[in-house]
């Protein structure tokens, strides 16, 4: 929790309202809660304030029913759907659950199946299912076993709303999916509710939607090994940011950091990347891409720019292993550097 709250700090510090006028038009309104693991947060403005907390609780009420419905390992309609494809079953499934399958079927397909929810047992043999991360040694021989049956969203048949599996291995884990699926929702629904301008942050990833005022929505991008942001970087109207980091969902043992992004090639958490940001240009489904399009980078350091234009995005940054940050061109063009950071490589 002190490193999430690290987190929103730095994000809230970019984006504090100040001097408000005192028509309700011009009024910021801010609600946090705490869904799908992490602390949410939507600040609305130009709005009534009434209006404000109606459109805001039909977001949250919404990320509730989504939590219920998609948890990986608490009953819900996901985990029924991962017993009967363990048992060679085909299961029919609501609509929305074959509509985002489908998608992240295709996502991982671009991310060349690093990023793929189907590795579920992966993260349990590594305790990533659970909310508080104790160091956890898998059993190498259930480790070995889990990769051995190589499980991808790759052996999913999806007709309509059937779905069934070639692999039994696989248990689908949307963990690294629905935040930004939610971010989308939320959108949607803001804007249904006549909220023009809002800022909505699950956990680091981030949608803007119009503007604060005659000011851009601004953004920290955190310090992956300390407090407050290396820079700052302004959104423009349906852009979103997405961090991938080895810095929140992570437990240490001998001296070594454990992260929650699994290496589905070798079973194990990946080690060659602090943190990988990704800024989506606004576009349809901006949430959803800042979500997954930056575990593949994060995950395939060495090749971190290409797995992010695999799924056209030229704005990126990473943080390596070492602490040296590495940037694209097309973000080094907007971004502003903060307490004494500076790039050690801007590549194209």
């Amino acid at each position: 929790m002190q490193r999430a709250r690290r987190l929103i700090a730095a994000i809230l510090s970019l984006f504090a309202i100040a001097g408000l006028s005192a028509c309700a038009r011009y009024t910021a309104h801010h609600e946090e809660s705490f869904v799908f693991g992490t602390r949410v947060e939507i600040t609305t403005w130009g709005v009534p304030e009434a209006k404000a907390r109606e459109a805001v609780g039909a977001v949250l009420r919404e990320f509730d029913r989504m939590h219920r419905a998609y948890h990986g390992w608490q009953p819900s309609e996901l985990t029924a759907l991962n017993e009967a494809l363990a048992r060679g079953e085909t299961a029919t499934v609501s609509s929305e659950l074959a509509g985002m399958l489908s998608e992240a079927k295709t996502l991982a397909a671009q991310g060349g199946q690093l990023f793929d929810p189907a590795i579920g047992k992966l993260i349990g043999l590594w305790g990533f299912h659970r909310d508080q991360y104790e160091p956890v040694t898998p059993d190498p021989e259930a480790l070995r076993a889990a990769v051995a049956a190589h499980p991808s969203m790759e052996d999913l048949t999806i007709d309509g709303t059937r779905v069934s599996s070639r692999n039994r291995a696989v248990q689908l884990d949307l963990g690294g999916y629905a935040k930004g699926w939610a971010l989308d929702r939320a959108a949607t629904i803001l804007r249904d509710q006549g909220v023009a301008n809002a800022l909505i942050n699950i956990g680091g990833n981030v949608l803007a939607l119009g503007a604060k005022g005659e000011q851009p929505w601004k953004v920290g991008i955190q310090n992956p090994r300390g407090a407050g942001a290396i820079a700052a970087l302004p959104l423009k109207d349906g852009e979103a940011i997405g961090t991938s980091g080895d810095y929140q969902r992570f437990f240490e043992r001998d001296g070594q950091r454990f992260c929650h992004l699994i290496d589905p090639r070798t079973g194990s958490p990946a080690t060659e990347t602090r943190s990988l940001t990704i800024l989506i240009t606004a576009r349809p489904r901006a949430g959803t891409l800042s979500d997954a399009a930056s575990k593949p980078a994060f995950i395939d350091g060495a090749h971190w720019r290409q797995r992010i234009a695999a799924y056209g995005i030229d704005q990126g940054l990473r943080v390596d292993a070492a602490g040296r940050i590495q940037v694209t061109e097309a973000l080094a063009r907007r971004i502003e550097w903060l307490n004494g950071s500076k790039p050690d490589e801007v590549v194209e």
